[in-house]
């Protein structure tokens, strides 16, 4: 079967709609990470993605704070924190609010792989949205930030659909 068999089958109706949607977002994440992972030297793509998030904050953030914004667990972060410290990318440290809790700060070597190895690859980015025009980015853009409200909606129902009496599909 081939993907477009299933947008074909998935395409009427909002529930169907909804349905390939969410298999969308899983099989394009993974399509994208084994592009990633297999292309770029030195990080995988959840380790550049943490790297990236650490990078763009303004404050040295902890690793709870960090998984709630990637998406995995604390101790996912912790793993992935420790990684990239053996390789160089990060320094760990307690947090000055919470010494129990710790921080990850770009080392001098994170950042020049952001200015220097990674710009090729931030180059090759640009082939995976040509496809759009610049009215279609920003539709693309404002729907994918608004998935986040739905994210919350589903962590903040408060258990699973069988506990509510639900039917799971």
């Amino acid at each position: 079967m081939e993907i477009r068999h299933l947008v074909e089958r998935f395409s009427q109706g909002r529930e169907n709609q909804g349905k390939a949607v969410f298999s969308t977002i899983f099989i394009a994440g993974n399509r994208l990470q084994t592009i990633f992972d297999s292309n770029i030297p030195q990080l995988s793509l959840k380790q550049f993605m943490l790297l990236s998030v650490a990078r763009q904050a303004k404050e040295p953030m902890n690793f709870s704070r960090l998984g709630k914004i990637l998406g995995c667990s604390r101790q996912n972060i912790k793993k992935l924190a420790q990684i990239l410290e053996k390789k160089g990318f990060v320094k760990l440290r307690a947090s000055p609010a919470d010494p129990r809790a710790m921080c990850l700060t770009l080392t001098d070597r994170g950042e020049e792989y952001f200015k220097n190895d990674f710009l090729p690859y931030q180059r090759e980015l640009e082939y995976l949205f040509q496809v759009y025009s610049d009215e279609e980015m920003e539709t693309l853009f404002r729907l994918l930030m608004k998935i986040y409200e739905g994210i919350d909606a589903l962590e903040n129902r408060g258990g699973k659909a069988e506990n509510r009496g639900e039917t799971v599909v």
